[in-house]
């Protein structure tokens, strides 16, 4: 198990990073948030969980180890894989999963793409005594340099990425945007903007 990675930022993708890590390049898959976080030439640490299928190994990388614990927790739900785990954390921080689940919030569970009424019910029921508490950490944030261009085109290739078609997502997006009075995605607003749009919509699949 790959337990956590440091090395030199070389690329940084909207659902993805390579990280050089003494001359091997490994392509690690994060959230919106984990991502916003990393600059290209810096040195970055993510924790990471390995996910093995017998035609793949697939890198998942966090900045908050918590973010990783919750990752791989959720995954012991019967029919939650890595992808729904990935798309819980891109909606939810880790302490509102854990508040869900021990407060029993379906509604706040049925906000995730992929995730009905029946899933959440699943997921609160299987991961009922697996979560403690959320723990409130004060200082948490970065800021991120706003860049004036559209960047939209990113939000909609992560959408498509997590399953929806290249309508729906430009739609979802347009609708975000209309409810924040903005014209573009400005690379400050991307993780958020994207979050909007999972939220936007739903479970259902273009």
């Amino acid at each position: 198990m790959i337990a956590s990675l440091t090395g030199i930022v070389t690329v940084v993708r909207l659902n993805s990073v390579v990280l050089d890590v003494g001359g091997v390049g490994y392509l690690v898959y994060a959230t919106p948030n984990t991502l916003a976080a990393l600059r290209s030439g810096e040195q970055a640490t993510l924790s990471t969980y390995l996910v093995v299928r017998e035609d793949s190994m697939t890198l998942y990388g966090f900045a908050d180890p918590d973010d990783r614990e919750v990752f791989e927790i959720v995954q012991t739900v019967s029919g939650v894989g890595p992808r729904l785990a990935l798309a819980m954390l891109a909606v939810h921080s880790a302490d509102v999963i854990r508040g869900a689940v021990i407060n029993q919030d379906v509604k706040a569970l049925t906000r995730v793409p992929g995730v009905g009424p029946k899933v959440a019910q699943r997921i609160l029921l299987e991961l009922q005594g697996k979560m403690t508490a959320p723990v409130i950490v004060q200082g948490r944030g970065s800021a991120v340099a706003p860049v004036e261009t559209d960047e939209r085109a990113q939000v909609i290739e992560a959408l498509v990425s997590l399953g929806w078609n290249f309508k729906a997502a430009e739609d979802a997006v347009e609708t975000v945007l209309k409810e924040q009075n903005a014209s573009i995605v400005v690379a400050s607003a991307v993780p958020s903007t994207l979050r909007s749009a999972l939220k936007v919509l739903g479970g259902q699949r273009g």
